[in-house]
């Protein structure tokens, strides 16, 4: 959701490629909180939230951080894969996750019209931290390559993607992405995860095992 209103004030989320927080538009964060008195929620899709702006001075503020670069979260945007620090900053990791997210986000980020609920994880190495057996798309770093599962979640009802494809290079990634992206948007008509797709006929991947 791009804004969430009560009767006094407003708020918008700020999408933070690769769950990076530019020093910038962190400074720009920083001085509005303390001029509004505004609240900050990192969300758990590594998003910046901000709350409690007083309606009288939404504009104003959202000016202000678009002014620093910040492009906010809203209805059909192709979603941001959720990353762990990945090889730079992790001595388990065997891929340069922030590298992959751009170039997903390159191929993809100018998607408008994208389906609600489905999410994409890439962890950089089978530890997973961040979660990408229990996301819609999950793309999982190992020494062979990149294995992609499909219709994870969490939730009161958690379930374990299924795995469709095994050691791929970055160039199978995207095909992937893109061919469960469209058929995820072919049949669904409002919002619905991966999960409940994974056994239509007409699914285009089997399991990889």
């Amino acid at each position: 959701m791009n804004e969430h209103n009560t009767a006094e004030t407003k708020s918008v989320t700020i999408m933070l490629p690769a769950g990076r927080l530019p020093l910038d538009l962190l400074r720009t964060v920083d001085d509005l909180a303390e001029r509004f008195r505004l609240k900050l929620y990192l969300s758990t899709l590594q998003n910046l939230r901000v709350m409690g702006i007083p309606v009288e001075k939404f504009d104003e503020v959202k000016a202000e951080l678009a002014g620093v670069g910040a492009t906010f979260k809203g209805p059909g945007r192709f979603p941001l894969p959720r990353i762990c620090v990945g090889k730079a900053d992790c001595k388990l990791g065997l891929v340069d996750t922030a590298a992959l997210s751009s170039h997903i986000m390159e191929r993809f980020g100018s998607r408008s019209n994208v389906k609600p609920k489905i999410k994409i994880a890439l962890a950089g190495c089978p530890a997973s931290c961040s979660g990408a057996l229990l996301t819609d798309i999950g793309v999982l770093a190992t020494r062979a390559g990149y294995d992609i599962y499909a219709g994870g979640k969490g939730g009161p009802q958690p379930r374990v993607g299924r795995r469709i494809v095994r050691q791929a290079d970055e160039a199978k990634v995207l095909e992937v992405i893109e061919k469960l992206v469209d058929f995820h948007d072919a049949r669904t008509g409002s919002k619905q995860r991966m999960g409940k797709l994974l056994d239509d006929p007409e699914f285009p991947f089997a399991e990889a095992v």
